[in-house]
């Protein structure tokens, strides 16, 4: 088995309100930065997990984002799979 470091960033849909993101969008040109829109909030999820190879990694980590790490229902998201170097067995 090898190691593998998995990143999932997970945002909203689009036409999914973001009352997090607007917050901050409102805030920001009163602490002066005016020069600011389109403020969207995510989850990033790191993790490591043991697999064959990335393949079955990826596999492994889309079937955690649609069963638990996600709401498909308002939220996308994008998965990076990388080895760990010298973690072969």
């Amino acid at each position: 088995m090898t190691k593998f470091a998995a990143r999932v960033e997970i945002t909203h849909l689009d036409g999914i309100a973001d009352p997090q993101g607007a917050t901050i969008e409102r805030a920001l040109p009163v602490l002066g930065y005016a020069n600011v829109s389109q403020v969207h909030v995510g989850k990033s999820i790191r993790l490591v997990i043991d697999a064959t190879d990335a393949g079955a990694a990826r596999v492994e980590v889309l079937e955690m984002c649609d069963r638990l790490l996600a709401n498909p229902v308002i939220e996308a998201y994008e998965v990076e799979i990388t080895e760990l170097s010298g973690s072969s067995a």
